[in-house]
């Protein structure tokens, strides 16, 4: 089995990135500012790291068609809007939680933190679920590169 070395650093990403979240909240529950905003950073910096692989890889490779049977592509695909709505809210969730944080506006930050955390703690497993779907199970065909289709290659 061939493995896409991409999608699964950029998985990995994801899932180191969760663990940092995870331990950044148990930190800052313990009432431990330094450790807390050490982690969350390192966190945001592997969400980045992630989203900077996945972002190039779509404009420059193309994603992956889903190869799996056609009785489920329709609920693949459900899947992959959900995952792909809830990334997109946890990201814009994590640079207002960010900012607010960096701006020492700590009421708001707290409050919205938790949502974003949860939010980051859920998209971290239905990522690795549609990794796990679509390059191990039903590894499918590549697609354009966006960059391509764009310029009308």
């Amino acid at each position: 089995m061939k493995i896409a070395i991409l999608p699964t650093i950029s998985t990995s990403f994801i899932v180191i990135s969760a663990i940092f979240v995870a331990f950044g909240w148990y930190h800052i529950v313990k009432g431990n500012r330094e450790t807390h905003q050490k982690l969350m950073l390192w966190g945001a910096g592997f969400a980045l790291a992630f989203f900077l692989i996945y972002a190039s890889r779509t404009i420059f490779i193309g994603n992956t068609s889903f190869g799996g049977p056609e009785n489920l592509k329709l609920a693949y695909h459900l899947f992959l809007f959900f995952h792909i709505t809830l990334a997109t809210l946890a990201g814009v969730f994590g640079i207002v939680t960010l900012l607010y944080a960096f701006n020492k506006r700590f009421a708001k930050h707290r409050k919205i933190g938790r949502w974003t955390a949860v939010m980051w703690l859920l998209t971290a497993p239905t990522g690795v679920a549609v990794y796990i779907l679509l390059y191990l199970m039903y590894p499918g065909g590549e697609t354009k590169p966006m960059i391509d289709a764009i310029l009308g290659l």
